[in-house]
Formats: C-alpha cells, structure tokens, sequence
C-alpha cells in the first residue's frame, strides 16, 4: 500500500519517502514547505518506538522483559504499545496475540526481515498454541506489566499502525497541515486532507508510485482514520521445502493458511484497521464475513487473485 496520485499538479503536497527498521516510511504532507521538518519529526518518533518496542534489537526495552522476574515497570510508550496490542487481541477473540513471540523465532523469524535469508535449511516446525494474552497483565495507569515464565511478546501485528497514528497526529499539530504517513502496509492521516482526500493504491506488495502494482490493484481515496493491508506475500521465506510468512496463527503457532493472500481495512484510526485486516486473514475464509458484520468497508484477495469487497469498499476500477 502506498500513497498514489500526490506526485503530480501545481499544488501537490510535499512527499518524502526512505526505508528504516526494514519498513518503507512514506510521508506527505499539504504544506511543502513543511516536508523537511515532518521528515525530522518522523525520524525522531521512528527512533524512540523501535528503542522501546523493536524486538529485533537486543537493547530495546521489549527485549529486556525476557529476562525480567516478576512485575517490572515499564516506560509509558511501551505501556501504550502493549495496551493497544492487549485492546486488538479482546476485540478478535485472541485472532491477533501478542504473546506469539516464541513462535515467531521458532519458525525463523528472529531478525529483520532484511537481513532474514530468503531460503535456508528446514526447521523444525510444531504444533504448539501461544500462551495467550490472558496471561499478560498490565496495570496501564501504574505502568506495572507481569508476564509469566517463558511468554515472549511481538508487538508486530499492532505496534507499526499504532505508530503510525501516533506521529500522524503529532506531526500535524505541529506542523499545522495536513499529514500522511505510511509505514509499511499501515497508513495514517490526520489534519485537514488535499482536495478530493488522500489518494492511497492498494496492492500485494507496498511499492513506489511510480512502480507497475504487484497483484490486482486499486486506488482509494480517505478522508480521515487510517487504512492498513495485512498481506502473506510481503514477508514470506522458504526453509526447506516449506514456505512460510509473518502473519500466525496463535492457536498452532504457525503461519495461519493462505485462505486470503492480501485484506485491506479502512476505519477510524490504522491501528483498528490493521487489527481487523490481520484477524481476517488468520480467521481464513470466515474474515470475510467477520469483517461485513463489523462495518469496516474492506477489500480481499484470496489465493488465487480473486477480489471480494465488504460494506461500500470502492469497486475495482473496469
């Protein structure tokens, strides 16, 4: 997912985009002039979320809870991070967990996917439930988190959109203008919108705007909230003969079947949409009814190309 149609005209907004952390990073904004200093704003929130959430990073504070005995008290950012992932899991009946942690490394995922080889020897792949965020207690006012024994937490599935809604906002009221920004499939926009909204193209695969689309494509235009897409294709590796992806299921600890290759959400704020386009796709050939019963206009491709579109998602273009 990427923004799309904001390259071009004599009032097109400032936009600016780079790779970090193994996330493409997209910013735009109404007012050009103010380009250079959301980009520094950005930068700095990027650096201060990954410092207390990456799980990629021995010294970030997430990692530091491994090790931890009994409660610890934690930084209010990262208290945030996992309230916000406690919120996604009672929402979808624990569909997005965050205590898969564990299971994220046994199946190889133990890096960033940059540095993640595309093919390697086979692992040795188990059926074995998360343990379950009914395990997780936080006391979120105290700052004070207790985990049990071996309940490792990724932040993944909700912490990259809940970032992403995070700097928007800041970003716009201190820059005074429109914002959007992209992180990844996750995409945020808040302040007053361009003319006709922001134009955003969804795919399989986030790419440049000026790069043909990966898969069936479309473009749509929001307003206001956020638009996410969860997809199967974007971060996926083989090791041995089986191939594998980022999205998993926490009742196997495996990657949940490829019912639905790529769902795209639009809702209220990023982090509701990229909670429910995750759930659908582990929830398989259920999330698509799942998801008309929210309300949230949606769009999925299942495994073979196929488009189904939910609750008023604009029609694919003839």
């Amino acid at each position: 997912m990427d923004p799309a149609g904001t390259r071009s005209g004599p009032a097109a907004p400032g936009t600016a985009d780079w790779s970090a952390l193994g996330t493409q990073v997209w910013l735009v904004v109404t007012d050009p002039a103010s380009l250079a200093a959301g980009r520094r704003l950005l930068a700095a929130d990027r650096a201060v979320v990954a410092a207390a959430c990456c799980r990629f990073r021995p010294e970030a504070e997430l990692m530091r809870l491994d090790t931890a005995a009994g409660p610890v008290q934690v930084s209010l950012l990262l208290a945030e991070a996992i309230g916000v992932a406690l919120r996604a899991a009672a929402l979808t009946g624990g569909d997005v967990d965050p205590t898969v942690g564990a299971a994220m490394v046994a199946i190889g995922y133990d890096r960033d996917f940059a540095q993640l080889p595309a093919s390697g020897p086979p692992v040795k792949l188990a059926v074995r439930a998360a343990p379950g965020w009914q395990q997780v207690h936080l006391d979120e006012a105290a700052r004070r988190l207790t985990l049990p024994p071996g309940v490792r937490l990724d932040l993944g599935a909700t912490a990259k959109a809940w970032a992403a809604d995070r700097s928007a906002a800041r970003l716009a009221t201190a820059l005074g203008c429109g914002v959007l920004v992209g992180l990844g499939g996750d995409i945020s926009v808040a302040g007053e919108p361009p003319a006709g909204g922001w134009r955003v193209r969804v795919q399989d695969v986030t790419g440049r705007p000026e790069d043909p689309p990966v898969g069936p494509a479309s473009v749509v235009a929001i307003q206001a909230g956020g638009l996410a897409t969860s997809s199967t294709t974007a971060r996926r590796w083989r090791r041995g003969g089986a191939v594998l992806h980022h999205i998993l299921d926490p009742r196997t600890g495996l990657p949940a079947p490829e019912h639905w290759r790529t769902v795209s959400v639009a809702a209220a704020s990023c982090v509701d949409a990229n909670t429910a386009s995750t759930a659908a796709i582990i929830k398989g050939r259920a999330g698509a009814d799942w998801l008309a019963k929210s309300g949230l206009p949606a769009r999925l491709v299942d495994a073979a190309g196929n488009v189904r579109t939910v609750n008023g998602w604009p029609g694919e273009p003839g």
